[in-house]
């Protein structure tokens, strides 16, 4: 069907705004050099703005960021109030600003430059700035999100490593206020807790007694005695070695030195010590010769002349002299009833001797065990039969009996075992090793420093996140507005050269 002009009239214009300059080069619109005409209308203008009157509106359109067409027209409009006592009788003004500012008015409707301006301003706004905005905006809400993300990281981790180092505190038996001298004090102690270690083995006789006795029965021998290292433990306590190797109690205790290990300085020093540096004067050659063999160094050997065979070598094989090897006795220098170096030790610092005592505490633990294992199934006749003949230290003990006597060996034996007990050991056979726990443990701490001062730096990062995005809204917003702006402007300008057709820009997404 025919299309009435009334209908025509309202058929809307739809341009795609990536293509509008095309568009308005190929309908004759726009030339195709606009280019060269606007640098010439930007020269002018940066010239013109030079010289403004002093008005409120032109300073708020000279701080925009671009001036195009229809700036230009507010100026002149401006101009008409500011300049009007410039004009003359025929209508026109003598002001040089106005003379400037219509003469940039004309240069931009010559082969309507300003439309294709303004068009490349809307292009270049819609498909590079305002997505660049975007895409800066959305970079900072994501480093928002990693920032906080590994905030909460840092501060997890270092919560756990904090939890790490107190939990390894408390197997040392310390609170971690002063590493060293806690661990220090605690080796203080170590003799008091062996002491009672070794009065608490007293209890452990009759578990013994019951040993021995099982022992001689099924052996059929009493030559040997079982556990005589906690035998002794059992009747004396933690003696010396001294005493325990020879039954005597020492008349002088002269223990060994501990070796005094001094605090490692926080921070790394290098000692260079004091050089004196004297610059060595040089001769001729052979002034320098004779020197260097003037300076010699003494070695603290004399060369004696003696008597020398043929080859004049001394081999030391004359009839004449006679060899003497004196062979000394062991342990004549030390006197009689003196305890020193490891003899002067306890029992139970001694680290031999302590072995020895876990490993018969051990055993110990093995037979009562077992014996109670034997004791509770002990229903059929065979197995009453062997004990007809057993002594009455055996067949008085019952299984309640038996198994207490097992709790207290174990108890024992878990005093000696834990993990602080090792680590006191360890320390007192290696003084180093309280340096080496020490920085171990602080290790753990500076870490958890670490961390939190990158927390830190993650959350500083983050407000800068958060400001950067800040400042970039507002230009975003801005922008925004100025391009629906051009958008306007262009769709009325266009309509008007097609007799008021409604006219689309597509693809503006704002």
């Amino acid at each position: 069907p025919q299309v009435s002009p009334q209908d025509y009239q309202n058929v809307p214009i739809d341009i795609q705004t990536g293509k509008l300059l095309d568009w308005l080069v190929d309908r004759r619109h726009c030339n195709l050099k606009w280019q060269s005409q606007v640098l010439a209308i930007r020269e002018k203008i940066n010239a013109a703005i030079q010289d403004m009157p002093e008005n409120e509106e032109i300073k708020q359109l000279l701080a925009g960021a671009y001036l195009h067409y229809f700036h230009c027209l507010r100026i002149v409009e401006i101009l008409k109030g500011t300049e009007a006592s410039t004009k003359n009788l025929f209508g026109r003004y003598s002001s040089r600003r106005m003379k400037d500012w219509q003469e940039i008015v004309s240069l931009y409707e010559k082969e309507n430059t300003y439309l294709a301006e303004l068009a490349s301003l809307l292009v270049r706004s819609i498909s590079y700035e305002i997505p660049s905005l975007r895409k800066q905006i959305s970079r900072c809400q994501q480093a928002q999100q990693d920032f906080a993300r590994r905030e909460e990281e840092c501060q997890l981790g270092a919560a756990e490593l904090r939890e790490r180092f107190f939990a390894s505190c408390k197997q040392y038996g310390i609170t971690g206020d002063n590493v060293r001298q806690e661990l220090l004090a605690l080796v203080k102690d170590l003799p008091s807790l062996l002491s009672e270690i070794g009065a608490g083995a007293s209890a452990l006789s009759e578990a013994i007694e019951l040993y021995q006795a099982c022992v001689e029965f099924v052996c059929e021998s009493s030559a040997e005695v079982v556990v005589p290292l906690l035998r002794h433990v059992g009747k004396r306590g933690n003696t010396t070695v001294y005493e325990w190797r020879t039954g005597l109690q020492p008349l002088r205790v002269e223990r060994p030195e501990v070796e005094e290990v001094p605090e490692q300085p926080k921070e790394d020093t290098i000692d260079w010590g004091d050089f004196t540096l004297e610059p060595t004067r040089v001769g001729d050659g052979a002034a320098a010769d004779g020197g260097a063999r003037g300076e010699e160094i003494d070695w603290g050997i004399t060369l004696e002349p003696g008597p020398q065979q043929d080859d004049g070598i001394d081999w030391g094989d004359g009839e004449s002299e006679e060899v003497q090897i004196t062979v000394l006795e062991a342990g004549t220098e030390v006197p009689e009833g003196v305890a020193c170096g490891s003899d002067a030790l306890t029992l139970l610092e001694n680290t031999e001797t302590r072995s020895q005592f876990i490993d018969e505490l051990m055993e110990l633990e093995l037979f009562l065990s077992q014996r109670l294992v034997e004791m509770e199934e002990e229903a059929d006749v065979v197995a009453v039969s062997q004990f007809q003949l057993a002594p009455a230290t055996l067949q008085g003990q019952t299984s309640a009996r038996v198994g207490s006597l097992l709790a207290a060996t174990r108890g024992l034996l878990g005093q000696l075992c834990t993990r602080s007990m090792q680590h006191l050991f360890m320390i007192l056979a290696s003084p180093r090793y309280v340096d080496r726990v020490s920085e171990l443990l602080r290790q753990k701490l500076k870490q958890a420093e670490l961390l939190l001062a990158k927390k830190e730096m993650m959350s500083q990062k983050q407000q800068e996140a958060l400001a950067e995005q800040g400042a970039l809204e507002p230009k975003l917003d801005r922008l925004l507005e100025k391009t629906k702006d051009l958008q306007k402007l262009i769709e009325a300008d266009v309509s008007k050269r097609y007799s008021g057709r409604p006219v689309n820009l597509m693809g503006v997404s704002l």
